[in-house]
């Protein structure tokens, strides 16, 4: 039995918040997707940045599908931080966790088949991911015996923060070295931007409600994936409209529009020029 509203206008606000906020930050994948589709180019925009995007998306969903959704893991979370605190995931959470694990599938399909210049996943992001994944492995059989699932999901929430936060390095790092943010969205930014506020302020107005800011605490993911978001996006904004806002990406240029640049999006030593050898 779910925990009552102390009121009700702060009820509907909540849930306008939440809801809100699934609309900013699910619309922020498709400008980005749209580019990409009228360019029939990714060239400016990271992969590396979309992969552990996907990665940590797919985190964030279980993660929000099992408190949600699962009887045992409410009963372990009330258990732990009391029966008369409400469980911080929402509906919104899930329905935008589902959408953002499709849509950042899309994105990466869209790096497979338009053109990407030079750009492919580095050794280090795709290292990465698979340390994520053993991680996820390792935790689930440690908490197999005790059926310790709240902990597990904890783990997974810990993780797709950290995630949140080594994804946007590369793309923010690429506008760097390129003096431009050619390619990459702004308008991806500016709802992802809304987005993060939404939600943080949804926790505030779920914690004056309920006198209590347990539920900070109990889904600390979901601040610190909020704060996160609205740092990160600040920067993007700044290096758009204050660092280089007339800058040109020097990789999109006539050639370049002229021909498809095909190489894989994972380099092997087999794909390096093989030097000729010298005439004794």
């Amino acid at each position: 039995m779910g925990i009552a509203w102390n009121s009700h206008t702060l009820e509907v606000a909540y849930r306008v918040l939440g809801w809100s906020g699934f609309f900013f930050w699910s619309c922020s994948f498709y400008p980005q997707l749209l580019l990409n589709f009228s360019r029939k180019s990714v060239v400016g925009l990271n992969f590396n940045y979309l992969l552990l995007n996907n990665t940590k998306h797919t985190l964030y969903l279980i993660y929000n599908t099992c408190l949600y959704f699962n009887p045992s893991v409410r009963f372990q979370y009330h258990l732990k931080y009391g029966f008369d605190q409400m469980v911080p995931v929402a509906a919104n959470d899930v329905a935008f966790s589902t959408h953002s694990v499709l849509l950042t599938g899309v994105l990466l399909f869209q790096c497979a088949i338009y053109e990407r210049g030079n750009q492919s996943l580095s050794k280090v992001a795709i290292g990465l991911i698979c340390l994520v994944w053993i991680t996820v492995a390792v935790c689930f059989f440690i908490s197999l015996p005790t059926k310790s699932w709240l902990w597990l999901i904890s783990i997974f929430n810990t993780m797709q923060v950290i995630l949140a936060v080594i994804k946007y390095v590369p793309q923010a790092v690429m506008n760097f070295m390129r003096k431009s943010t050619d390619g990459f969205s702004i308008g991806n930014v500016l709802l992802d931007f809304s987005g993060g506020l939404m939600n943080y302020a949804q926790m505030v107005t779920q914690s004056i409600d309920q006198n209590s800011w347990v539920n900070f605490s109990g889904n600390i993911g979901k601040v610190l994936l909020s704060l996160v978001s609205v740092f990160f996006d600040v920067l993007f904004m700044c290096q758009h409209y204050l660092l280089y806002p007339s800058k040109k990406a020097a990789s999109i240029s006539s050639k370049h529009n002229n021909k498809t640049v095909t190489e894989p999006l994972i380099k092997s030593p087999l794909d390096q020029p093989v030097p000729q050898s010298e005439t004794v």
